[in-house]
């Protein structure tokens, strides 16, 4: 098992955090794959990561939650939570600088 650690600067507008050193911030990651080079399992590892924090953010659009009784209506709900996961995600592609959008 490998960890690689990355040394980078926070983008423009990001608040720092108590672990930040001289203004830099350290990610980290662990991997037990050894035939990929570095470049690749850290496309992976960033991929990962976009696809995690759409989950959350669908998750706190309402995705976690049932509101409606029967079926057929909670059916609709989740079919409203992913168009709006959808909107979110296209708006952020579309109107967003492109360095705030390709993590």
């Amino acid at each position: 098992m490998r960890v690689i650690v990355r040394w980078e600067r926070p983008h423009p507008g990001t608040q720092l955090r108590f672990d930040d050193v001289d203004g830099y911030r350290l990610t980290a990651f662990t991997t037990n794959t050894r035939q990929e080079q570095l470049q690749q399992l850290e496309l992976v590892h960033r991929r990962r990561a976009r696809c995690e924090d759409r989950i959350r953010a669908g998750k706190q659009t309402g995705l976690n939650a049932f509101p409606l009784q029967g079926f057929g209506p909670n059916r609709i709900w989740c079919l409203i939570v992913q168009l709006a996961g959808e909107l979110f995600a296209w708006t952020q592609m579309l109107a967003l600088p492109r360095h705030a959008t390709r993590r």
